[in-house]
């Protein structure tokens, strides 16, 4: 039987605010995994996007640091890294032909703004929950000068809705749960949001697999990817590592850098927070049958 090939373009896209830590590895490996099981175990391509634009949170050398680590553990990308530093003028026009189309508009709210706003309606906010913006500026700014540029969410606009190849059924009420969001600050690089909708579309990108704590950012995506007459990528989000209080492990909460030293250690770690078993012998060896595991997990009949 003629095995036809589907097109699949997978990326990693770590900030470049140090080493890869064990939880990075997880979601570089989960995506690394998914390309290469494709097509009946045929791959397809696997990307690396260096997502730089934050230089206040970016560290010296810390993108050649990444790839090195990437390379130690046979994950080797199918092309050169892109870096988002490099593609400022590919999101000034995303930027400027959403203004165009009245679906982005300047605002020149503070947080506490928003939340004094918020407070004069009623509207509590939990401490870690989304702030959701009440919509000020939307019909001018009324004196006050612009710091920020936001995503116009129409008054019509239904609930997001779209299916994870992990977490199943997802829905999003943008509008209510968020409020139009930012996407670039008069004072800052634009909105990570923003960015990644140009890239994966620059890159070709047909799947998305990233962790579960990107998940919420989906619904906003596919807006813009909508807006801006985009594909919208398949999703998938894969388990996190979790650190001792029971958040996502993290640079801030005591990750650690993987040990270059013991390459498959850091991958059967990886492997098995991905519901994968611990393999033996040589990284080449325990990425083929990591690359079987999955097929069975996630795309048997792909």
């Amino acid at each position: 039987m003629t095995h036809t090939a589907r097109a699949y373009t997978g990326r990693f896209a770590p900030s470049p605010t140090g080493p890869l830590h064990a939880g990075s590895l997880v979601a570089a490996l989960a995506s690394w995994l998914d390309a290469r099981a494709w097509n009946s175990g045929h791959g397809g391509r696997w990307l690396v996007r260096i997502e730089d634009l934050d230089t206040q949170r970016c560290v010296r050398g810390g993108a050649e640091l990444v790839l090195q680590q990437l390379q130690g553990c046979a994950l080797v990308p199918d092309g050169p890294p892109v870096f988002q530093s490099q593609r400022i003028a590919h999101y000034q026009d995303a930027l400027e032909r959403l203004a165009l189309a009245a679906r982005a508009y300047p605002c020149g709210c503070s947080r506490k703004d928003i939340q004094a706003e918020l407070a004069r309606q009623g509207r509590g906010h939990q401490r870690h929950a989304e702030l959701v913006y009440p919509g000020t500026c939307r019909a001018g700014l009324h004196g006050r000068a612009a710091v920020a540029m936001r995503f116009r969410i129409r008054s019509d606009e239904p609930a997001v809705l779209w299916t994870d190849r992990s977490l199943g059924a997802q829905r999003q009420d943008v509008a209510a749960e968020v409020g139009d969001f930012v996407l670039k600050r008069a004072d800052g690089p634009f909105a990570y949001q923003l960015a990644v909708v140009v890239d994966d579309h620059a890159q070709g990108v047909t799947h998305v697999v990233r962790g579960q704590d990107l998940a919420d950012n989906t619904a906003r995506q596919i807006l813009l990817q909508q807006a801006l007459g985009l594909p919208t990528p398949v999703y998938l989000h894969s388990p996190l590592v979790l650190a001792v209080d029971g958040q996502k492990l993290s640079k801030q909460n005591g990750a650690v850098a993987i040990d270059p030293t013991r390459p498959l250690q850091m991958l059967n770690a990886a492997a098995n927070t991905l519901g994968l078993p611990t393999c033996s012998g040589s990284i080449a060896d325990a990425l083929a049958a990591w690359v079987q595991a999955w097929r069975g997990i996630y795309n048997p009949a792909l």
